[in-house]
Formats: C-alpha cells, sequence, structure tokens
C-alpha cells in the first residue's frame, strides 16, 4: 500500500466532499474511513481512479451517517448524489483547506492542531511532540476544534499568520519526524508566496528551503543523524540556498521583521560558512536576542544558550542554559554538549545518556547515545 499516494490524496477527497455540503467534522470522519476502506481493499483490487474511488465511498460514508442522524435530516434531498462519472477533476484544495481550517471561531493554537491532523495527515502524536504537550492533552483540543467548527459555516478563512504556522509546524514534521512532508510544505508556501505579498510568507519559504538544501546531508548512510557542524557541506544543494538568502533578503529590506525571517536570517549565517569553523557565532547569538523578543519562546532561548556557547565559550553557555527550565525537551542534550565542550566528560557522558532515554524519536536516541558511549569509552582508556 503506497502510503504516500493515500496521504497526497486527503485534501482533494476532503475538499471534494465539503464543497458538497458535508460539515468539516462529518467530511474528515468519512474521509478518514475512506482511507481504512482503501487500506483493505486496494492491494487485491486497486481502483483505475485512486481519487475517484475515495471521493465515492467517503461521500457514502457521509451520507450514510447523516441518514442516521435525525438532527441532519435537512441532508435527506442529498442522499442520491453521487459524484459525476468520469475521471475526477484534479482540483488542488490543499491551500484552501489551510484557510479554511483556521477559523475565526477557533484558537490559533486548536486551528493549528485540526488542520494539522485533518489536512496535514499528521497522528495526534505527532501534533502533541510539535506542541511539546501530552498526546492526551492533544487529542482533547483536537476533539474540542472539531466540535466548534461541526456547527459553523466555512465562509470565513482565517488569518495568514495561523496558515504560516501550521505550514511550519508540517514542514519541522516533514523534515525530522517519520512522515515526508517537507516538500508538501514548501509547495504550499510557494502557493502562498505567490498570492500574498507578505515577508513573512517570503521568509517562511526561505527557512524553507535553507534548511531543505541541507537535507541530503543531515543522516549517514546508515541512518544515524549528522550534526551540523560534521556534516558535509559539498552536498548542500547551493541552488537552493542561493533562492532561499534572495527571498530573505527581500523581505528584510522590507524593514517587517518577522519570527520566520529571524529564523531564516539565522539559517543563511549557518549556510554561508564554508566550514563550521568560519560561522559566524557573534552575528547568530544577536538574531537568537531578536527571535526571543518577537517570540518569548523558550525553544529559542535554549538554542540561543547553544549559540553563546560557541560564541562566548561553553561555560557562558552554561550561564544561558541555567536561567531555563531544565524539564523544557532537549534540554539535557544541550547541557550535555555545552559540559564537553568545558571539558566535564564525566557529567556530559551522564548527560547524554539522559538525554537518549528522554530523546522523542529514534534516530535521536541513537545519536546521543553514541555520544555517550563515545565519552564512556575515551573515560576508560
Amino acid at each position: 500500500m503506497d502510503e504516500a499516494l493515500l496521504r497526497s490524496l486527503i485534501p482533494g477527497v476532503l475538499g471534494a466532499l465539503v464543497r458538497r455540503g458535508a460539515d468539516f467534522a462529518a467530511a474528515e470522519d468519512a474521509v478518514q474511513d475512506a482511507l481504512v476502506e482503501a487500506i483493505r481493499t486496494w492491494p487485491t483490487d486497486p481502483p483505475r481512479d485512486p481519487q475517484r474511488w475515495l471521493i465515492t465511498v467517503a461521500w457514502r460514508r457521509f451520507l450514510d451517517v447523516a441518514r442516521a442522524d435525525a438532527a441532519r435530516r435537512r441532508r435527506e434531498d442529498l442522499l442520491d448524489e453521487e459524484p459525476a462519472p468520469g475521471p475526477a477533476v484534479s482540483v488542488d484544495d490543499t491551500l484552501a483547506l489551510y484557510f479554511l481550517c483556521a477559523h475565526p471561531s477557533l484558537t490559533p493554537s486548536s486551528a493549528v492542531a485540526l488542520t494539522l491532523r485533518a489536512v496535514g495527515g499528521l497522528t495526534t502524536r505527532q501534533i502533541a511532540q510539535a506542541y511539546l504537550v501530552p498526546e492526551a492533552t492533544m487529542a482533547q483540543r483536537i476533539s474540542r476544534a472539531k466540535r466548534t467548527v461541526s456547527a459553523v459555516r466555512f465562509d470565513q478563512p482565517g488569518e495568514v499568520a495561523t496558515v504560516l504556522r501550521v505550514l511550519y509546524l508540517v514542514f519541522n514534521e516533514g523534515y525530522s519526524g517519520d512522515v515526508d512532508l517537507a516538500a508538501e510544505a514548501i509547495r504550499l508556501t510557494r502557493q502562498l508566496a505567490a498570492v500574498i505579498d507578505h515577508p513573512e510568507v517570503a521568509g517562511l519559504l526561505a527557512l524553507m528551503l535553507l534548511h531543505h538544501a541541507r537535507r541530503a546531508s543531515r543522516t549517514a548512510p546508515d541512518g544515524s543523524l549528522v550534526p551540523l557542524a560534521e556534516q558535509d557541506r559539498g552536498r548542500w544543494d547551493t541552488t537552493v540556498i542561493a533562492e532561499g538568502i534572495a527571498l530573505l533578503q527581500a523581505a528584510l529590506a522590507r524593514d517587517r521583521l518577522g519570527e520566520f525571517q529571524a529564523q531564516a536570517a539565522i539559517a543563511a549565517l549557518h549556510a554561508d560558512a564554508r566550514a563550521a569553523e568560519e560561522t559566524d557565532w557573534v552575528q547568530i547569538v544577536e538574531w537568537y536576542d531578536e527571535l526571543a523578543q518577537l517570540t518569548d519562546s523558550p525553544v529559542v532561548r535554549l538554542n540561543r544558550a547553544v549559540a553563546v556557547g560557541e560564541a562566548d565559550g561553553p561555560r557562558a553557555g552554561l550561564v544561558a542554559l541555567a536561567a531555563l527550565d531544565e524539564a523544557l525537551p532537549r534540554h539535557t542534550a544541550v547541557a550535555a554538549y555545552l559540559h564537553e565542550r568545558d571539558g566535564n566528560l564525566v557529567t556530559a557522558a551522564r548527560l547524554y545518556a539522559e538525554a537518549a532515554r528522554k530523546a522523542p524519536n529514534l534516530p535521536e536516541r541513537d545519536h546521543l547515545t553514541r555520544q555517550a558511549a563515545r565519552l564512556n569509552t575515551s573515560l576508560s582508556r
């Protein structure tokens, strides 16, 4: 079963049901039922037109539910409707659905969570990790969002800022997680940049491109993570980097700084260094200061502590780290790195092992475990 194909068809199927009159929550449930049926039947009986098949099955499932729901008898006149015969029209509803999910009746955090689940195809667990909250909390948040939007009309698209946040989180999950959504996030952000002249849209696209340009060098042949300082910069895509930097420079010239432009500026400084030793860490710290003022994010301050450790020495980095909550994700890994830089290998080895136990995914856990083993081997000699 080609899961990537199924995932790519979700927006078009969902959009078709919404256009036909299904409320969003019921449409999303119907699409999920159709996907389950596809997984069950397609391996032995693949359809000639997968999207049309999914629309037909999902629409029938929606109508079945509507028929059984006395409160929705107003939809009885739709019961005999079926998708028109012939190949399904290829319509990309994804970006429009992103805006519709960012409905004004939802809080920004709920809108992002609902869109990631319904349109982006992420699991509740993946969304919870992105938000740094327990999976049960995120499940409740998504359920409340579905209940909220089930009673409203989707004639008030949401704010650009919320859509950008969704695209950013989808890209991050595709870039570092177990679902490849990075290219899709870039594609949609390009579409958004083509219709909306906004420096933060350009800043987000620049940020995505600058990170994506390094993707080939982020993992070794065995799948293990390769830290930025150890990556083969000859494998970075210089054409994509040049495009990202040009977009960023044009955005910054408009003097309307936002968080995505600041993040892109940091990524550009990394991309501009021909070797890790040539990285302009002082300027990176300055950009993190700007970013911290814009977001007041503890994750930004954690990353800033690493940059301070590179610019002013590991002890300065540890001082910056001491001001942050130790429960912050990856706090222990950063502490291990800075202690190693400071020559305290015993503490660093212990912290690497502790950080591995807290790692949010398998590649990161394996990387931190190897770091701990490396130091322990060195200490035993």
